[in-house]
């Protein structure tokens, strides 16, 4: 019988010192985030976030975007271990998209879902069993934040500010306390930081 209570929802993203996701220049301007996305405590975090989790959930734009690059990762041999580990994991896992658009999956696996959030991540809490991983979808993520319905937060924050950009923590979210579960810090001034929600 499954445990209906034992899903967390997890998210992971990567924030700039000013908190945003991208650059002044739009969805694409990645450049202070990127940068910091090989060394050896992000790819190390990159394991933490998928080693209990089943499920990710991803935004249209980030289950295309990964669609173009990481089943190529996971078929290559040369490819760093730690990049393969988590691309196969991401090939083989149950994915939910989030799109208006999408009439179809662009991946294997995968449905697409057309609802909000809160409504999604119920259904999947009430079956099956494993952490259900926001992946990198800022919109889904800020979308469960006004609802307080994420469980852990998986935070890389690179040490650049942009200045400008997508914000994750905006005004109007619900107050609440997190309790920091795991830290590291890279030889780039890095840093991977797991929050655990207080409830």
């Amino acid at each position: 019988m499954t445990n209906h209570t034992a899903r967390r929802v997890t998210a992971n993203i990567s924030l700039t010192l000013d908190g945003h996701y991208s650059g002044p220049g739009g969805p694409g301007d990645m450049g202070a985030i990127v940068s910091y996305a090989t060394t050896d405590v992000a790819r190390a975090h990159l394991g933490r976030i998928h080693e209990t989790a089943t499920t990710a959930v991803l935004g249209r734009l980030n289950a295309e975007g990964f669609l173009g690059f990481w089943p190529t990762i996971a078929a290559d041999e040369n490819a760093d271990p730690r990049d393969r580990a988590y691309a196969k994991w991401l090939v083989d896992a149950e994915k939910v998209v989030f799109s208006t658009t999408l009439t179809e999956a662009p991946w294997d696996r995968a449905r697409v879902v057309n609802a909000p959030a809160a409504e999604v991540i119920a259904d999947l809490k009430a079956d099956g069993e494993g952490d259900i991983l926001v992946n990198s979808s800022a919109s889904v993520i800020k979308a469960l934040l006004a609802d307080d319905l994420i469980d852990r937060l998986y935070l890389m924050i690179c040490p650049e500010i942009t200045g400008g950009g997508q914000r994750l923590f905006v005004d109007g979210l619900p107050a609440s306390k997190w309790a920091l579960a795991y830290q590291e810090v890279g030889e780039l001034g890095e840093m991977a930081l797991v929050y655990d929600r207080v409830r």
